[in-house]
């Protein structure tokens, strides 16, 4: 029994010792960001980080305006979002309420390794197919804009918003379904006026966590958005992400340079970003039930 307590104690402190080192990996990060980032205080000023214009290579005078690049992915996330919402939700409700014991077989190990696609391949069929299809549709003069970034991360969302969606709509009791069918709704009825709202804070926070998955993505944005750092809400428009930003510069940059920590500032504002994210997810799913407290 002693035996069996010590075996115990150590698995337990193994499990919180990794969980304590995944927090301060994390909290280490922000130091570093903040360490490398902090010094553009004081020269050439905050400030600069609220223009309108990134151009930190310019001649005349650099800028390091955060604003385009925050608006490009804020552009391409809400748009992918918006594609993979009915096409992950309807895969959830087909998976867990309409198909057979053997289509869900085949299905949810399907999703899982479309989830597990490299990003760089996704981007290199979205150069070579997607963006011209999007252009000779719409009359584009480019076909590397913000729709067709947004249509491939929303490829890449969909496994996250249909897998989580469907553990969620699968959590609702029986009874809710037996008694919506018992009060004569038909099968359809019962989906989408009971089960479906019965789901909803599962469904919610699976869409939060695909708008992270999203906003985080680097290589498939840079090769198909065009990289444009401009001001625009215009999906048919070249825009590039804050992720591409720093990916495409960090490695041409001098270090301690005012572009250096200006990048760093961009990481910032990502990882803060992402994080918000995430952490409405876990409070949307505690709150309902759907970890433990």
């Amino acid at each position: 029994m002693n035996k069996q307590r010590l075996k115990a104690k150590i698995i337990k402190y193994f499990l919180q010792s990794c969980g304590s080192l995944s927090i301060i990996i994390v909290l280490l990060i922000f130091l570093f960001l903040f360490k490398e980032a902090f010094p553009f205080i004081g020269s050439p000023g905050i400030g600069e980080l609220f223009h309108n214009i990134w151009n930190p290579v310019s001649f005349q005078k650099e800028e390091f305006g955060l604003f385009p690049l925050i608006t490009g992915s804020v552009l391409v996330t809400i748009l992918a979002t918006v594609i993979a919402i009915p096409f992950g939700i309807i895969g959830a409700v087909y998976i867990s309420e309409v198909a057979s014991a053997k289509e869900r077989e085949f299905l949810k190990p399907f999703i899982e390794i479309l989830a597990g696609i490299p990003s760089v391949v996704l981007g290199f069929f979205g150069l070579i197919v997607i963006a011209p299809l999007i252009k000779d549709l719409f009359g584009l003069n480019t076909g590397l804009t913000a729709l067709t970034g947004a249509v491939l991360l929303a490829f890449m969302a969909i496994p996250t918003i249909m897998s989580i969606s469907e553990d969620a709509i699968k959590s609702v009791p029986a009874a809710y379904k037996e008694a919506s069918l018992a009060l004569g709704a038909s099968k359809l009825e019962t989906i989408w006026k009971v089960v479906v709202p019965a789901a909803l804070s599962g469904i919610v926070a699976s869409v939060m966590l695909g708008m992270g998955r999203v906003v985080g993505e680097t290589m498939t944005v840079m090769m198909v958005t065009g990289n444009a750092p401009v001001i625009s809400m215009n999906p048919f428009t070249s825009v590039r992400t804050m992720t591409a930003t720093i990916a495409a510069e960090m490695g041409e940059v001098t270090i301690g340079s005012e572009h250096y920590m200006a990048l760093f500032w961009v990481g910032i504002v990502l990882m803060l970003m992402t994080f918000s994210l995430n952490l409405i997810s876990y409070r949307v799913l505690k709150k309902y039930g759907m970890i433990d407290k």
